[in-house]
């Protein structure tokens, strides 16, 4: 028996489904990280805002930020059942 599988050119994209989010955390200190963080939120300027603030108030310069997003493999169309899963096709010879 052979069996034959064909390439799926799949493309990685951005789920639009789940919102992404943006954090930022101080990292300033001399011995010890200054540990204050921004908190998570999905648009990027509160963190920014906070940013600025924290600055004011502690004279603090540097941080670590982090953007997360969620991601999903998305097959060409015409491959998918419906339900948003992907047909697998095998072809046996």
């Amino acid at each position: 028996m052979r069996r034959t599988f064909h390439y799926v050119p799949y493309t990685l994209v951005q789920d639009l489904y789940a919102a992404p989010e943006y954090e930022a955390g101080c990292v300033s200190g001399d011995q010890v990280d200054c540990g204050a963080t921004s908190g998570s939120h999905s648009d990027p300027a509160p963190v920014e805002e906070w940013q600025r603030l924290h600055t004011q108030e502690t004279g603090h310069l540097r941080y670590r930020r982090t953007f997360t997003d969620y991601a999903v493999m998305e097959p060409p169309g015409g491959l998918t059942d419906g339900s948003g899963q992907a047909q697998v096709q095998r072809v046996t010879a």
